[in-house]
């Protein structure tokens, strides 16, 4: 009449995932501030404020979130505010976002409503142009040798 009846099957207890597995990410919550720079090698999500470059494998900033400093990602999905320079693959940004600062991507996704105040380029035309201005000579010179015992300008004696 009373049986006992059996337990239904559980789960097993999981294991807590390791910073370098892909289904990992770090909070920073609605209450903290971070002053310095940020790298996270998984997934980040911020609500609070970052005062500092941000480096992650994915970025996620709720509308709550700040960030003042470059950020540089795989992917992010952007609903609060940056101040600083974005360079990201594949960017979303939602219409929450207010974003002051240069954006650079690969795909680019705007809703209606957000604010930028910045330049946008392509992700690829960026890096090109950094290539290029490295290969070039700097301003003032024409590539041939200087002395730097005679003064430039004047005439050489002979």
């Amino acid at each position: 009449m009373f049986s006992k009846k059996p337990e239904p099957n559980l789960p097993e207890v999981m294991e807590r995932p390791v910073a370098n597995q892909s289904a990992t990410f770090s909070v920073i919550g609605q209450d903290v501030t971070i002053r310095g720079d940020v790298e996270a090698s998984a997934d980040l999500h911020v609500d609070g404020k970052v005062v500092g470059d941000l480096s992650c494998a994915s970025l996620v900033q709720g509308e709550s979130g700040q960030v003042e400093g470059s950020i540089r990602s795989e992917n992010a999905r952007l609903s609060g505010r940056v101040k600083g320079t974005i360079e990201v693959r594949q960017l979303v940004i939602l219409k929450s976002a207010r974003i002051d600062g240069d954006v650079s991507y690969e795909t680019l996704t705007i809703e209606q409503g957000a604010s930028v105040e910045g330049r946008f380029a392509p992700y690829s035309a960026k890096n090109a142009n950094k290539t290029a201005q490295q290969q070039l000579p700097k301003p003032g010179t024409s590539g041939e040798k200087v002395d730097a015992l005679k003064p430039q300008g004047s005439p050489a004696a002979a």
